[in-house]
């Protein structure tokens, strides 16, 4: 199973889910992170992120940037946006109708309401960033438990 997470520059939402998914599923799983857009390229997560995932035992200080590409979105078999505008970003990439099924909204995924998006925390603080890993690690729970399953009929 190949998992990607997607937020706009791929330095805090995507790369905390992108950690936290990876401790919750099984390590033949492949877990990865992409923004919609390149202006943080090869850069590290946000401190803010790095501190929030390692306080919670997740270390994301490796990961890097990149932005998404057609490759991602023929090659992943789940495709998680966490916001609206990510999602239909991502969804008019899609060449064809199988290739939109792999793609949804992250919290709409995990079983909460179908305009639940995940908050951006870049303009936040810590508290912000805190609030978003807790949203996040919650979602997470609920799809890795969903693709387990799924995986092991």
């Amino acid at each position: 199973m190949k998992i990607l997470m997607v937020c706009l520059g791929n330095i805090c939402r995507s790369p905390l889910a992108e950690g936290i998914m990876k401790a919750k599923v099984p390590q033949d799983f492949l877990v990865d992170s992409v923004g919609t857009i390149s202006q943080h390229e090869g850069e590290h997560p946000d401190k803010r992120a790095v501190k929030t995932a390692a306080n919670h035992g997740i270390d994301i200080s490796k990961q890097r940037s990149r932005p998404i590409t057609q490759a991602d979105i023929e090659n992943f078999d789940k495709i998680y946006c966490m916001d609206i505008d990510i999602y239909e970003d991502v969804i008019s990439k899609a060449k064809n109708e199988e290739q939109r099924q792999k793609i949804s909204l992250f919290l709409t995924a995990a079983g909460e309401h179908k305009t639940a998006e995940v908050p951006d925390p870049y303009w936040g603080d810590m508290k912000d960033f805190e609030e978003v890993f807790q949203l996040l690690d919650k979602g997470c729970e609920a799809i890795a438990a969903q693709l387990k399953s799924s995986s092991n009929p």
